[in-house]
Parts: C-alpha cells; sequence; structure tokens
C-alpha cells in the first residue's frame, strides 16, 4: 500500500521528541488555535465546531486541542471539564486548567492577573493565591507546585484527564 509505513513498537518508542515539542510550540502560533483559547477565555467551553477544518484536526493530531462529539473540550491550558484547578479571570468569570501549570500560565497568556483556587494534594486543604503576568503574588509564595514526571511521553495528554 503506498503511504502506509508499518513501524514497530520500538521505533515508534525512539521518536524524537525533542522535534515533536518544537513542532508542537510551533503550532502554538497558529491562528486556529490562538482562535479557539479566545473562545474558551471568552466563553468557556466545550466550543463547538461548525465546520470540521483540517487545521482543527491537525491540531488535535498535536495535541493542543482535544476534539470530543464534534466539540473542542480541551484547548491547552483549559478544560470544559471540571478539574481542581479553577481560574477566575479578571471578569468574575471561572474556567478550569488542565493542571496546576496551565493554571499559572493563563495570567501571562491573557496579560492580567487571575485568582487561582485548588486544593493541596497531600491534605486537601484550600489553596488561594493570585497569578499575574509577571507571576504569582507574594501573598501565594507559600504554595508550592510539584511538578512529576509523565510515565508515558508516547500518548496524548489530552487522552489523560
Amino acid at each position: 500500500m503506498p503511504g502506509f509505513e508499518i513501524r514497530t513498537a520500538e521505533e515508534l518508542a525512539a521518536r524524537d521528541l525533542q522535534s515533536l515539542w518544537l513542532a508542537r510550540r510551533a503550532a502554538r502560533e497558529r491562528p486556529e488555535f490562538r482562535r479557539v483559547l479566545q473562545l474558551f477565555v471568552e466563553r468557556g467551553g466545550p466550543v463547538p465546531i461548525d465546520e470540521m477544518s483540517q487545521a482543527l484536526v491537525a491540531l488535535d493530531d498535536e495535541d493542543l486541542i482535544r476534539i470530543h462529539d464534534g466539540k473542542i473540550d480541551v484547548a491547552y491550558p483549559f478544560t470544559a471539564s471540571p478539574t481542581s484547578f479553577v481560574v477566575r479571570l479578571p471578569d468574575g468569570q471561572d474556567r478550569f486548567a488542565c493542571c496546576a501549570v496551565d493554571a499559572l500560565g493563563i495570567a501571562p497568556m491573557i496579560g492580567q492577573p487571575v485568582e487561582i483556587r485548588s486544593r493541596c494534594h497531600h491534605c486537601g486543604a484550600p489553596l488561594d493565591l493570585t497569578s499575574t503576568p509577571q507571576g504569582p503574588r507574594p501573598e501565594g509564595s507559600d504554595v508550592m507546585l510539584w511538578i512529576g514526571q509523565r510515565a508515558d511521553d508516547r500518548c496524548k495528554i489530552a487522552d489523560s484527564l
């Protein structure tokens, strides 16, 4: 079959992850992705898809968005599904972030301060902090972010929510 390449699991696992991450970063600059993020900021999600364009399919393939049942339900850093990371936008609307790192990245992304609410993973105590485009404010300095290693870099991140 022309155009059909069979690879072993070892060949797939040996992919150049650095190149994949660089391509993913470049894809974040596409106008279609920026528009999806703007819609999540303005309305929340999921974002309905009226026409399934090839550009959106490519963004899904590159793990920048997730299309599920004809809607975009994840557009990093946002998710339409409730998570432990609630970000209050300057207009008072709440949005869900995929993870703590994504929650911290929203203020620099929109260029305005946001309030972040979550709970301690260990004891369940409420955590509240303000993040600005320059980073978290000093009054949130007692909140720490722990970053673990993903178990499998070969799978799509969005499929693990």
